[in-house]
């Protein structure tokens, strides 16, 4: 095949050797063998603790997967409130925070604050130096109890509404309407507030 137009010469270079130039990996079964032994040496010197880290349950998103309940993310700084436990004492004790979430129903809300007590109630804290525990961890007969490794399982504790006919009130319930008249609601208040007060002191005027 010529080559046409004012275009680069071809200079292909096919005999390089490249057998001698490919990376091998045959330290792999090795290399598997040394990080699961750091692994097993690393869970050792930490002591007993949760295999994963407590995550909160939340519905999946879009109408195709909102029927099902997966580990999100982290929990709220309200879930967390609510179950009596310290945002900064949360990440010492396994549980993960998400302070961008936001709690958008309360049935959802309380299914994290009842998974976070029954964390809670289940945790075992032992204190760094038993003749000195500090404020949180765990004294007594807790100590000597059996300990498991398993957390809390994601559990859809939503009760299901029977099928029923649509009623002619919610029939006619129109969800884009009312959201557009409080929005525009919200947005005019302040004028609203401004010109009632001028109102009312025009009146209070005509009055003296």
């Amino acid at each position: 095949m010529g080559f046409g137009h004012n275009n680069v010469l071809h200079q292909n270079h096919f005999r390089k050797d490249w057998q001698l130039r490919v990376r091998t990996w045959f330290d792999q079964p090795g290399r598997k063998l040394r990080r699961r032994q750091a692994r097993k040496t690393k869970a050792a010197v930490l002591g007993v603790r949760p295999l994963n880290l407590l995550r909160p349950a939340v519905r999946a998103q879009t109408v195709k997967y909102n029927r099902k309940v997966r580990e999100g993310r982290g929990f709220t700084l309200a879930e967390l409130k609510e179950a009596g436990i310290g945002k900064k004492e949360a990440g010492g004790v396994g549980i993960v925070v998400d302070h961008r979430r936001r709690n958008l129903s309360e049935e959802g809300k309380a299914v994290n604050v009842e998974r976070l007590k029954a964390y809670k109630a289940r945790l075992i804290v032992f204190p760094r130096d038993a003749k000195k525990p500090k404020k949180g961890d765990s004294t007594g007969d807790d100590l000597t109890a059996e300990t498991s490794r398993i957390g809390v399982p994601v559990v859809d504790t939503y009760v299901h509404e029977a099928p029923r006919k649509i009623t002619s009130e919610e029939h006619e319930f129109s969800a884009f309407r009312t959201h557009r008249n409080e929005r525009a609601t919200a947005r005019h208040d302040g004028k609203r507030r401004v010109r009632e007060a001028k109102k009312a002191e025009e009146e209070a005027a005509k009055k003296k």
